[in-house]
């Protein structure tokens, strides 16, 4: 991965024009044209993004023609990029993101020829097979059988994330043992001595059921998660985090990662459903800042349990630690880690302060009605409401059913009911429907807000009518 400093240091001037524009159009077309493309996702109003903008020029000239080159392209969320900021869990502004190789080879494959190889050879088989890639290869004595038919199927539905390839022949099928059969192939750099390299499938041929197999042994008992596959890897899964190298270390590598898979299978054979991942610290700097790690000699691990809540493990590296880890995470007996502030002393202001270790007592109090506003410090727009913000909190401070709250999204973990994609973004949360909040999308101006609640409110406002006007009583 390269480095900001790297990229963001002293560079030459550069020409206008070298950071390329992306929208939902042409933003897939356009990774797939590089090896290696580095994108701001960033929003017109934001400040630190205006500030970014001149130096991500400068870089952008320096690199593309470096060896390899490297392209800087940039996506405008609130414009023609808003689906493709959704796809990749855009929450702020700006988020820069690498799109490395193997995720655009990916992409490729799946658009060009065929989805799944004819291997019409054992020379071409062990051609295909010598890919460090997985491979799902199918064994069929005949193109007219239902697990040929389906397995074709198979192929169409999964080529854009999985290599596959058939074969027909003898020669091929005396080679590998195999006779209507489909097999997963571990690559050779994943192959270990805790589970077999190849993996038949057993099943009925149903379109369905054969997907299921996929995804659930693709990766094997302790795959390597990477930013283009981190998707298929199931929950609850625990992840060491190191400097995983395949191309350039690989012994060094799967040493750490041997660890981790004596004690996976360990607790596998004991029927513990868990999952387990490698993954490299510079690919995943942003996800490890979550659980407030950062890498080391050894390896970091966390987990997420099948709600998708975080765990760290607090102890250093070490088989013991990281059985006891799991078992502990497992039978519940570790706290969810939370990306939370500290909790404040004083929180008597009109407009609550809340943060991740208060978000339940506060927002989730099921006698309350609240409106809360996520924001970021270095957004202009939330400056903006922050006055009008406590204005309503001051002339809602008798309504004592109904709480106006605010959030810093940055430094505190947002639920998961909450989408946070740009800032401001505000939500309201009745009482008595706290795991479905709305999303308030109206005016932001003190009494629209005014009228939104006294409309919506769970019980009516004391001092306001349902339609936003001030009761007669209370002039």
């Amino acid at each position: 991965m390269v480095g900001l400093l790297y990229l963001f240091g002293a560079l030459a001037l550069a020409s206008a024009g070298d950071v390329l524009q992306y929208t939902d159009s042409n933003f897939d077309d356009s990774i797939a044209d590089a090896e290696l493309v580095l994108v701001k996702f960033y929003a017109p109003w934001c400040g630190h993004c205006k500030k970014l903008a001149p130096e991500f020029e400068k870089a952008a000239t320096s690199l593309k023609n470096g060896d390899p080159p490297i392209t800087l392209a940039e996506v405008d969320c609130t414009d023609a990029g808003k689906d493709v900021c959704s796809k990749h869990d855009v929450k702020g502004f700006p988020t820069l993101k690498a799109f490395k190789r193997d995720g655009i080879v990916k992409y490729m494959r799946s658009k060009a020829g065929p989805t799944s190889k004819e291997l019409k050879s054992v020379e071409a088989a062990e051609k295909y097979l010598s890919v460090n890639e997985h491979a799902i290869v199918g064994f069929f004595e005949s193109m007219s059988s239902d697990l040929y038919k389906q397995f074709m199927k198979l192929a169409d539905s999964l080529s854009e994330d999985f290599r596959f390839a058939y074969s027909t022949e003898k020669a091929v099928m005396d080679k590998y043992g195999y006779k209507e059969n489909i097999v997963i192939f571990q690559p050779k750099k994943l192959q270990n001595k805790f589970e077999d390299a190849q993996l038949k499938y057993d099943g009925e041929a149903v379109l369905h059921k054969m997907k299921t197999w996929v995804h659930d042994n693709i990766n094997g008992l302790c795959g390597h998660r990477t930013t283009s596959n981190m998707d298929q890897f199931k929950k609850p899964l625990v992840v060491a985090y190191y400097d995983v190298d395949y191309m350039k270390n690989a012994k060094g590598t799967n040493y750490w990662r041997n660890r981790v898979m004596k004690v996976g299978k360990k607790l596998r054979d004991e029927g513990k459903t868990i999952y387990f991942a490698v993954s490299g610290t510079d690919d995943f700097s942003q996800e490890l800042s979550e659980y407030g790690l950062t890498g080391g000699e050894k390896p970091v691990v966390a987990a997420r349990d099948a709600s998708d809540k975080k765990y760290v493990m607090s102890d250093q590296f070490s088989m013991e630690n990281l059985e006891k880890f799991i078992r502990d995470f497992l039978d519940g007996q570790i706290k969810p880690y939370l990306k939370s502030e500290p909790v404040p002393e004083d929180n008597d202001g009109p407009v609550k302060v809340v943060v991740a270790e208060t978000f339940d007592d506060i927002v989730n109090d099921e006698s309350k009605d609240v409106l809360i506003e996520f924001y970021a410090p270095w957004c202009g727009h939330c400056k903006n409401l922050a006055p009008k913000f406590e204005e309503l909190g001051q002339k809602l401070a008798k309504e004592t059913d109904v709480v106006i709250a605010k959030m810093d999204a940055t430094a505190n973990d947002v639920p998961s009911e909450y989408e946070v994609r740009g800032f401001p973004t505000l939500y309201y949360a009745p009482k008595r429907s706290k795991s479905n909040p709305k999303k308030y999308d109206g005016g932001r101006e003190v009494n629209d807000f005014i009228k939104y609640l006294a409309k919506e409110s769970s019980d009516g406002l004391k001092g306001y009518d349902r339609d936003g006007k001030k009761k007669k009583s209370e002039l």
